[in-house]
């Protein structure tokens, strides 16, 4: 189990700041811990650095448009 207790959460780039439907990812451990924003006590998803970094780059490439 991964203690979060101190974890510094920073919201993603593309949040514009007005709220609403952010995720929130923590650095500094072995994994990428994400949570949702509007829900700062609930739980976090764990995922290993190799798993975030193609979903972040396949976020870029646009690659979920439907």
């Amino acid at each position: 189990m991964i203690d979060l207790t101190g974890a510094t959460w920073r919201k993603s780039t593309y949040s514009g700041g007005q709220g609403g439907e952010c995720v929130e990812v923590a650095d500094g451990f072995t994994v990428v811990p994400v949570r949702d924003s509007k829900d700062p006590e609930g739980p976090a998803l764990l995922f290993s650095a190799d798993a975030w970094s193609a979903f972040v780059a396949e976020l870029k490439a646009d690659g979920f448009r439907a």
